[in-house]
């Protein structure tokens, strides 16, 4: 911000007030054309309704500290709203997508997302992001892949190369750790959990890390067979394409490095709130 220092008025420094009531305007209207342009990219992809899902996964959190839920109360469902409270998310989503989100990359991302099967991709994803996926889905998910693998359909294939390009690198694993490690360790530190040595945990992380992305690959299989069952091979061919896309594959690594950054700080600050509670004990 410039600061304007003066100690009397006089036509110059008239005129260059006015330039700067010019430029705080149009400041503003920047401000406010950025904001909107960042809504836009929002909605169009259904990175907001994935940003607010990470308050049904918060639910569980508690078990990877070994407890419950209901070990802290009744109003643990309180605590995790506030915390993962949507308008700060998106607030802050907005704030780290503005950091890197070029106009090529959101023209991009809303040309493809905007057409007749983005949208309906979206929905179908918007709905799968809004509730957690209980055993029942899970069991779908699974037979249908089993299905897959008896036939030998080329449908298979498919899914995992859209679920390869939307994680080209394969950081969900690793990203996946690291919410937890620094979720344990901010718990150990508030004294909400046995002290943990950071060094040891992290060993004790990087020998399951392997396991644990089979885990994930797995999962993440079912989920796509089930999410996406409603689309032709030819539909799934073509979103796999479209993630491929090298301005695409910008995108995605943009959402999920905005989306794990965020669930770091706020399973972080969980913890810490959690320390305010005892076993048992109401918020």
């Amino acid at each position: 911000m410039t600061r304007v220092f003066f100690s009397k008025l006089s036509v110059l420094a008239i005129g260059a007030l006015c330039a700067v009531a010019l430029m705080s305007v149009q400041s503003g209207a920047k401000a406010e054309a950025n904001s909107a342009r960042l809504e836009a990219f929002l909605e169009v992809t259904g990175f907001d309704v994935a940003l607010e899902s990470m308050r049904v996964g918060a639910t569980n959190a508690p078990q990877i500290l070994g407890m419950e839920a209901q070990d802290f109360g009744l109003q643990w469902t309180a605590l995790a709203d506030q915390v993962f409270e949507p308008t700060l998310i998106r607030k802050d989503a907005k704030q780290l997508l503005a950091q890197a989100l070029s106009g090529e990359m959101l023209a991009h991302a809303a040309g493809f997302y905007a057409s007749d099967l983005g949208m309906r991709l979206v929905e179908v994803e918007n709905e799968a992001h809004s509730a957690e996926d209980g055993a029942d889905d899970y069991a779908r998910g699974e037979a249908l892949v089993a299905d897959m693998v008896a036939e030998g359909s080329a449908r298979l294939t498919l899914l995992k190369r859209m679920n390869h390009a939307i994680d080209p690198e394969n950081i969900g694993t690793q990203a996946a750790q690291e919410v937890q490690i620094r979720f344990l360790l901010a718990a150990s530190d508030a004294g909400v959990i046995n002290r943990i040595d950071e060094a040891t945990l992290r060993s004790l992380m990087e020998e399951q890390a392997a396991e644990m992305a089979v885990e994930i690959e797995a999962s993440a299989l079912a989920s796509a067979a089930r999410i996406y069952e409603g689309f032709s091979d030819a539909e799934v061919q073509a979103y796999a394409e479209a993630l491929e896309d090298p301005v695409m594959q910008k995108v995605y690594e943009l959402m999920n490095g905005v989306q794990y950054a965020l669930m770091a700080d706020r399973y972080e600050k969980l913890a810490l709130r959690m320390a305010e509670l005892s076993p048992g004990q109401e918020l």
